[in-house]
């Protein structure tokens, strides 16, 4: 009955040509975004992971995963993560009682748009390595710096960044937290077009950006348990196995028209062989994910499984295009 229901609300709420643009790999504008999740908030189902004290659902680990699933298949477009799934659950945890009551409501209702300030020019992967700088001044920071690979800076309302607010502390321990007003004085947002011409992704220039010190989330200095509990929670459910599914359906549907040597592609051996590989690896990483949520409600909280899911997530999603410029150009 569930599954129904979330089928049953895809088809009525999900605009037609919000569908369209998801199952050809159109390019999907913020307002596309915005009209989908305007959508889910409305039914009371914008944030399924959230405590209900706080406007979630309610919803089990397997129910979320059931929701998931139906709206990916029904060609929804995912929620964009960085408000809700990201820092929502960073301010539940650590933010103060006027900082949940400020930033939820406005997250929930995708009132803010939010995007991440981690990656640095010279920290990325080794992110603890990050030069960005607050100092304390009165009752602000002064933030000073550069973060890169920042996607939707361009068009968000708000950052939550990790910052340096003491170097002479071991790297991890003076890293700090801080939500930012994307619209404060001396903030430049320098787009990066990517290959395709598409300008999600940017570059942000810190200079001399006052941050008033209630925007600290956590204790200062402790910004590195803030980045380590907002890491579990952005790596559960994003596996994207459901968006590998329609993939592979759409794969297969190509495969039933194009033609290799004067014969379709669904009957060629080698092309079968890779959509098998892709089906069986797809599975086996379906079945841990669900041996891992059925973990979470135990009670258990995510570990480090939740980095290698959406490590062999992305693994499979790349293995998945490959095969599919393949249908339509060297096969074809």
């Amino acid at each position: 009955m569930f599954r129904e229901e979330v089928r049953e609300f895809v088809t009525r709420e999900l605009d037609p040509s919000i569908k369209h643009k998801v199952d050809n790999g159109l390019y999907l504008q913020k307002e596309d975004h915005l009209c989908w999740q305007g959508a889910l908030y409305k039914q009371g189902w914008m944030a399924p992971n959230w405590p209900e004290s706080f406007g979630g659902t309610g919803w089990s680990p397997i129910q979320r995963y059931v929701f998931d699933e139906e709206c990916a298949m029904g060609g929804a477009p995912p929620v964009v993560p960085f408000g809700v799934k990201m820092v929502a659950p960073v301010i539940m945890k650590y933010g103060t009682n006027e900082q949940k009551a400020h930033y939820l409501p406005r997250i929930l209702s995708s009132e803010d748009w939010w995007c991440q300030g981690y990656s640095e020019p010279n920290a990325g992967s080794d992110l603890a390595s990050l030069k960005t700088s607050a100092v304390p001044r009165g009752s602000s920071y002064i933030v000073n710096g550069t973060k890169i690979w920042t996607t939707y800076a361009h068009c968000a309302d708000m950052m939550f960044c990790l910052v340096r607010t003491d170097p002479s502390e071991k790297l991890q321990q003076g890293i700090s937290f801080l939500l930012i007003d994307m619209q404060t004085p001396g903030i430049t947002v320098r787009p990066i077009t990517t290959f395709d011409g598409r300008r999600d992704i940017n570059e942000v220039i810190f200079e001399d950006v006052v941050v008033p010190i209630e925007n600290l989330v956590g204790d200062e200095g402790r910004g590195w348990d803030c980045a380590k509990s907002l890491l579990s929670h952005e790596r559960i459910g994003i596996t994207k196995v459901a968006q590998s599914k329609r993939q592979i359906a759409r794969l297969k549907q190509i495969s039933a028209t194009e033609e290799i040597d004067g014969n379709l592609l669904k009957h060629d051996a080698l092309f079968r062989r890779k959509l098998a590989s892709i089906e069986i690896d797809l599975m086996a990483l379906e079945y841990t994910e669900l041996r891992l949520l059925s973990d979470l409600s135990k009670g258990r909280t995510p570990g480090p499984e939740s980095s290698l899911l959406k490590i062999r997530g992305t693994e499979i999603q790349q293995k998945i295009t490959e095969l599919l410029v393949e249908s339509v150009g060297y096969y074809a």
